[in-house]
């Protein structure tokens, strides 16, 4: 028997079901090599020799191959089919070669599949081939750059920018996008302008909606009405004079279907209509893929397969007729730049498994799955047909023209089954009554409506994912990595599925632009990756890619290594200076501290790696406000907004590093910290009074004694909210507004559903998500941990890898990890009491064991060397 090795149990149940008892499938849990994260990894000194170490818990999963091949020395290779697939192969190789698993006379095999279907993964088998060297090199460029730029730039960030913790080849590039956009919004000045509507009628009584194109006889451009005055003078020219339809213009038109999914119109699409993040989605391709229900979901190829064009063509005739079935079938060019990334386009296996035939119990498979689905069927479907009218207004002296537009669906073609997403809210035009030329149309209201222009928005996932594939940053399989980290390193906040820069990001991005601007270049980056191209075509040499880059970028590197804290914060602080000090209203110097007026504002780090504007006379000044507010801040700094007085106390509205708060009284030697509270959530600054602030002073607030044992019932705010506590039992309230209004008969309500709970934080937690049942009884539940969210199972309790978020663990992602938590435990049990030390006896059975399956928990993805790469 062969020994087949792919890289996931999910996959491997999914191939065994397919080869049957001829074959040992066995999963390497991904990569089985990584560099170790220290100096010298990669050696530039020594022509960027890499040293490479099998991972702690992959040795055991290299063994299991080992033990495999002793019994069947025949190997065949069939992971993924792209870089990181050939590139795990490789590795595999290697390890077992050093190992001596593989000897001189095993024949060592690698096969690819674009789909894990019974007729791929045969056919594959029947047409074996070497290991893509071109492809591995590829991988062995990318991982150098990125270890020698992640390794060596983040250190400097680390002495040089307090609390900034790493950057990456493509990561810091991706970031420069965010707070650009930032900048730009921060920097926009909205313009108003006025337009003028008007709601007419036709002859028989039909209303529709036209807007002033033509005003004086000339055509109205966008800020022409300026003023609410222009606009109103506008109004009356219109009521004025009588309006006759002079022309109708008919235009009929096609809307064409968009090609089928590749990775980055995948991510996107599944960011406008569901919110989903890039590995989210990635996470549940990937479950679909490993279950044989779509072809492989990295990728930048949008072509599809001869015999699935057929089967599509042939599933939409069978549902909807022949007449959503073109004359020829679609064909979309494959705009990959090479080979590596040249896989079919995503498509579903089986065309005519429709979402509801499958059954999915997983949501975001099912969502996922669904959008595919469509997708596919409609990209082979028939153009929609529509006619467009546009209606033309005017006055008989021709000094007002007024334009009607709409549209008439003839022929919905693949509109019936998908229509794509868009990233701004753009309608379409509605239908139009029956209309005439020369007919009189009369008014039956003509309104004016002001508008401001809109700052660029933020980017969301799917329009920083679009900006990337644009500018040629990154590939299909990095995306989902890169924007997940720039968030988990705390440089991007996701708010309402916007991606707002920290001001850690905002300072590491200044940082990097300001002493290396070359390496955070668009066109650089750009350039790069087409190099590394380059090698995956065999077209250039990966060593002379790194030598030319190294050679530039440690000279790069030797230029900082003078650099003083103080001169980086004096660059950055020249580099904000627009956004951080921007002009006042009276003309001074903006730079000039509004409390003392004699120092002056500059920027400041904090221990947390954050960052704020401070006076120079600290301590005898204390004025600061955040690094992201703006001059209207500065009345809240220093002494702050006096609210009022309590007794012979001021309260006063402050700011600090943290946000606003409210303050009783001012620091002396007796009282060095004042009486404080922050602005809990929802609460605005400009709301804020005298009353208000006293209410949040006076928390903790009592709301009685206990009826059953006398002790005090309180209404406090909190680290994680408002809340209500009696002795040691916290209960949490659902509104800030009902710390200062709850009953004791509430309280104590809420108090004993949360004693009933049990006992200890652990026991009252909520699950984030209930699975379903364990085939054995009994039912799973993803829970919140202190250590990070696990899956619990009556007394197993299985720690979530850290790449797999809570929302999207499928149900059998958690059996394995249950399953391999329980076989931990059994192997506990089964030690020998005597000997606790003598652990390497039962691993031999525990590998045979394993040889011999094809169902274990998914690895987590081996944690990178601090600072990270990109890829």
């Amino acid at each position: 028997m062969a020994v087949v090795v792919v890289e996931s149990p999910a996959k491997a149940k999914t191939i065994n079901k397919y080869l049957g008892s001829d074959y040992t499938v066995l999963a390497s849990f991904g990569h089985v090599r990584d560099l170790p994260p220290k100096d010298g990894s990669v050696d530039p000194e020594h022509d960027f020799d890499m040293k490479w170490e099998v991972a702690a818990d992959s040795k055991k999963h290299v063994r299991a191959i080992a033990e495999a091949l002793k019994n069947d020395n025949d190997l065949i290779l069939a992971t993924d089919p792209d870089r990181e697939g050939e590139a795990i192969s490789w590795h595999l190789t290697e390890a077992l070669s050093k190992s001596k698993a593989i000897k001189k006379d095993t024949p060592v095999k690698r096969v690819v599949f674009n789909a894990i279907t019974k007729s791929a993964v045969t056919e594959a088998m029947k047409n074996p081939r070497d290991v893509d060297m071109p492809l591995v090199r590829a991988y062995l460029a990318r991982r150098a750059l990125d270890y020698l730029v992640g390794f060596n730039l983040s250190p400097v960030l680390w002495r040089k920018l307090p609390g900034a913790k790493s950057a990456g080849r493509v990561q810091s590039v991706c970031l420069r996008l965010i707070v650009e956009r930032e900048m730009e919004i921060e920097a926009f000045r909205a313009r108003e302008y006025w337009s003028v509507t008007a709601n007419l009628a036709n002859t028989r009584g039909a209303e529709f909606t036209a807007r002033l194109v033509t005003l004086g006889g000339k055509k109205l451009e966008r800020y022409d009405l300026a003023t609410q005055a222009s606009a109103e003078l506008a109004v009356e020219a219109v009521k004025k004079r009588d309006l006759s339809v002079q022309s109708v213009e008919a235009k009929p038109a096609n809307r064409n279907p968009t090609a089928p999914f590749m990775t980055s119109t995948l991510q996107q699409e599944a960011s406008r209509k569901f919110g989903m993040g890039a590995r989210q989605t990635m996470n549940a391709a990937q479950r679909l893929y490993e279950a044989g229900l779509i072809t492989y979901m990295r990728t930048d190829g949008i072509d599809m397969a001869p015999e699935a064009v057929t089967a599509c063509r042939a599933e939409i005739e069978k549902r909807f007729g022949k007449d959503y079935v073109p004359a020829a079938p679609r064909i979309y060019k494959n705009k990959a730049k090479n080979a590596q990334e040249a896989h079919e386009c995503i498509r579903p296996t089986d065309m005519s498994a429709d979402p509801d035939s499958l059954k999915l119990t997983d949501s975001d498979q099912r969502k996922l799955y669904d959008l595919i689905w469509k997708r596919t069927i409609a990209c082979q479907m028939e153009a929609a047909r529509l006619e467009r009218t546009t209606v033309e207004i005017d006055s008989k002296d021709g000094q007002v023209g007024l334009r009607a537009t709409g549209q008439v669906m003839l022929f919905d073609g693949f509109l019936k089954v998908y229509e794509e997403g868009r990233d701004d809210d753009e309608g379409e035009d509605g239908r139009l009554p029956q209309l005439g030329q020369g007919e009189g149309v009369s008014k039956k209201a003509v309104t004016p409506e002001q508008h401001f222009t809109q700052p660029p928005p933020r980017y969301t996932e799917a329009t920083l994912v679009k900006r990337m594939e644009e500018l040629g940053i990154g590939r299909p399989s990095t995306y989902a990595s890169i924007v997940t980290t720039i968030q988990e390193r705390g440089y991007v906040l996701k708010d309402k599925n916007r991606l707002k820069p920290e001001d850690k990001g905002r300072l590491v991005t200044i940082f990097l632009t300001s002493y290396f601007p070359r390496y955070l270049g668009y066109d650089f980056t750009a350039g790069m990756e087409e190099q590394l191209d380059d090698i995956s075509a065999g077209s250039r040499d990966y060593k002379d890619v790194l030598q030319n880059f190294w050679a530039d970028f440690s000279a790069a590197l030797a230029e900082t290594s003078d650099l003083r804290i103080t001169e980086v914060l004096e660059k950055i602080d020249e580099v904000l200076a627009p956004h951080l000090y921007p002009p006042r209203e009276d003309g001074s110097d903006p730079r000039v501290c509004p409390t003392c007026g004699e120092g002056r504002l500059n920027l400041k780090t904090a221990r947390s790696g954050g960052a704020f504007i401070g006076c120079s006379n600290y301590p005898n000044c204390r004025y600061t406000r955040p690094l992201s507010g703006d001059e209207g801040d500065a009345e809240l700094a220093g002494d702050g907004k006096l609210l009022g007085y309590d007794g012979e106390d001021a309260i006063r509205l402050k700011t600090g590093r943290f946000g606003p708060y409210v303050q009783r009284g001012e620091a002396t030697e007796e009282v060095p910290k004042p009486p404080r509270s922050s602005l809990p959530k929802g609460w605005s600054v400009e709301d804020m009074d005298l009353d208000k602030a006293l209410m949040l002073l006076s928390l903790p607030r009592l709301v009685g004694q206990h009826p059953e044992d006398g002790e005090p019932v309180e209404a406090a705010i909190g680290r994680f909210g408002p809340y209500v506590k009696h002795n040691k039992t916290y209960a949490n309230l659902p509104e800030v507004d009902e710390v200062f209004t709850i009953g004791m008969n509430r309280a104590v309500e809420l108090i004993a559903a949360k004693a009933a709970r049990g006992p200890g934080r652990g026991a009252a937690a909520q699950p984030l998500k209930v699975l379903g049942d364990h085939p054995e009884g009994g039912a799973i539940q993803v829970m919140p941990g202190r250590y990070g969210p696990y899956v619990k199972w009556e007394k197993i309790n299985a720690t979530l890898p850290k790449e797999i978020e809570p929302e999207a663990v499928t149900m059998e992602q958690a059996l394995e990890l249950i399953q391999a938590k329980a076989a931990t435990k059994g192997k506990k049990k089964a030690a020998p009491k005597k000997a606790p030390a003598k652990k390497a006896a039962p691993k031999k059975t525990a590998a045979k064991t394993t040889a011999k399956k094809t169902t274990a928990k998914k690895a987590p993805a081996k944690k990178k060397a601090e600072p990270e790469g990109d890829d």
